[in-house]
């Protein structure tokens, strides 16, 4: 094999490789010689069909495998020779004037990593903000933890609802013309008054009524609303109360404790205090891990290869994308995000740039994934697939050097920091929950609060999670650049290959419940935006 090269720009490389006609015959012949003997033919006997009858019959699917063995071959003998790095898998094209018989004349494009000099770690210096878990924050989280245990009790016969109790009611609705619409009739309707789980304005209603109670409901449903001829318009519901019931006080004791399957409340107390001790330890690791980070980008500024930075940045692209839809307005935050691309393209080169900076310090400093955890992240992730296809994916992982680096790359990147933690000057500083959290959604410790789509303040204009995804964009986790391994080449003809098959939906509509049939009138549309998350500073910076 010959190789030339063509180009020699930055980072991308260009060569054409020469596979002389007489070598790919000499290893034709080779394999005809081997695979003969297994070769089965009506007149001869096992093992005795002449070579040039089995070229014969089968001469051009082994000329082809020979040629796309001969090409891998000369692939990895190339990246040898000029000892090359590949960003991603090369480009590896046949001429399109190749015939069998004639010199394998073979382009290959491609990206290298670039040569980086291994960051010096000495005299690194961090801060660890440690949150204690004092008995007050167990104590908070007790009591909402028996407030989701709420115990219901039938209301005395006089009683008149109040917010916190539960009505059970019966109820038929109708349009501001009198008209029945389709769901709007169903019995047994429970809810709690305050809860939200209701159209705005409807449980307001409730308030007053005793057991037995019929009444007429007024309100206007939410201009969002699923049904879109119900959305914007007045309506009407006849209810009927058929129970009244307040909340019984749950006690915090051994008995509760044993309602959740533990033998005491002591056992509780300690389970939840460990919960505390390990949230706030990964609240304090990713403050950590996001100073570290922004310690290595300041320091260094090197060319990075633009396909990695393509594929990090649609990776980013698609998922600001996908939270686009959930916007009030779509066009106008679509309009947004396309006019602020840059930025995240920048923040792409920045995620590579320090992936390939982890990966040289680890590296160099024998930093490594073990077969054994690999094949437990292998493991792992194959419990997403059905049992019968885990199998596939495995197999799939073990042969595609490239899919498995993709596996291995955020398991490297955490030992990699654990190194450098291992080996910075780490100050310790006690501070509460709620300064740790402001560090870590801070930049530079002087950014505000992004307003984003988990943020649980209470709002009084729309949330924008554009500004939250880009924060969260920027200081996510960088992917470990692994030295890319040469490709394998695949099977090259003249036809052009086609595009892989886009693969099924992954989100279907589930199935509409029986229950939310009699509920859907009175329910939300959306009852994700009333119900807001617990914030996660930790999950959206990590």
């Amino acid at each position: 094999m010959q190789s030339v090269e063509t180009l020699n720009e930055g980072l991308k490389r260009a060569y054409t490789m020469k596979i002389a006609a007489k070598d790919i015959d000499a290893k034709v012949n080779a394999e005809v010689k081997r695979v003969a003997p297994q070769v089965r033919m009506p007149g001869f006997r096992p093992g005795k069909v002449p070579a040039n009858l089995v070229r014969k019959m089968h001469g051009e699917a082994i000329a082809q495998d020979v040629l796309n063995t001969s090409i891998q071959e000369g692939l990895q003998t190339l990246m040898a020779q000029h000892k090359l790095r590949p960003a991603i898998s090369p480009s590896v094209k046949l001429d399109s004037d190749y015939e069998p018989g004639m010199d394998a004349e073979v382009q290959v494009e491609l990206e290298v990593l670039p040569d980086v000099a291994v960051p010096t770690i000495e005299g690194l210096k961090l801060e660890r903000l440690i949150v204690p878990v004092e008995d007050e924050a167990v104590d908070a989280q007790l009591k909402q933890l028996a407030g989701q245990q709420k115990a219901w009790k039938d209301a005395p016969a006089e009683h008149e609802a109040a917010t916190g109790d539960q009505v059970v009611m019966d109820f038929a609705g109708k349009t501001a013309d009198g008209v029945a619409f389709e769901g709007g009739t169903g019995e047994g309707l429970t809810v709690e008054i305050g809860s939200g789980g209701l159209i705005p304005g409807f449980e307001d209603q409730l308030i007053g009524a005793r057991l037995g109670d019929e009444k007429q409901v007024n309100v206007t449903f939410p201009e969002d609303y699923n049904a879109k001829n119900l959305a914007g318009q007045p309506a009407t519901f006849d209810i009927k109360v058929t129970a009244l019931k307040t909340a019984a006080e749950t006690k915090i004791d051994d008995d509760f404790a044993k309602t959740l399957g533990l033998q005491s409340l002591e056992q509780l107390t300690g389970l939840l205090k460990v919960q505390l001790e390990q949230q706030n330890a990964g609240l304090t690791r990713t403050h950590m891990k996001r100073k570290l980070l922004d310690h290595l980008a300041a320091g260094h500024d090197f060319a990075v290869p633009p396909s990695m930075v393509d594929a990090e940045f649609e990776q980013i692209w698609a998922q600001l994308q996908n939270e686009v839809q959930n916007e009030p307005d779509p066009d106008a935050a679509r309009a947004e995000l396309d006019a602020e691309r840059a930025d995240y393209v920048a923040i792409a080169e920045r995620r590579v740039r320090l992936g390939l900076l982890l990966s040289e310090i680890g590296t160099a400093n024998g930093v490594e994934v073990s077969q054994q955890e690999m094949n437990q992240i292998i493991a792992q992730a194959a419990q997403q697939y059905r049992p019968a296809d885990r199998e596939m994916f495995i197999d799939y992982i073990r042969k595609e050097p490239m899919a498995a680096a993709q596996l291995r790359a955020p398991v490297f990147e955490d030992k990699v920091v654990d190194y450098l933690f291992d080996k910075a000057e780490v100050t310790d500083r006690n501070v509460t929950r709620e300064e740790l959290e402001a560090a870590i959604e801070s930049e530079d410790g002087a950014m505000p609060h992004v307003h984003g789509p988990d943020c649980n303040h209470d709002h009084d204009h729309a949330p924008k999670p554009k500004k939250a995804a880009k924060k969260a964009a920027a200081e996510a986790p960088a992917e470990d650049a692994p030295v890319a391994e040469p490709a394998k080449a695949q099977k090259v003809t003249k036809a052009d290959v086609e595009p892989a098959a886009p693969g099924d939906e992954l989100v279907a509509a589930e199935p509409v419940k029986k229950a939310a049939t009699k509920k859907a009138p009175a329910a939300k549309a959306e009852p994700a935006e009333e119900a807001k998350p617990a914030k996660k500073p930790a999950a959206k910076k990590k």
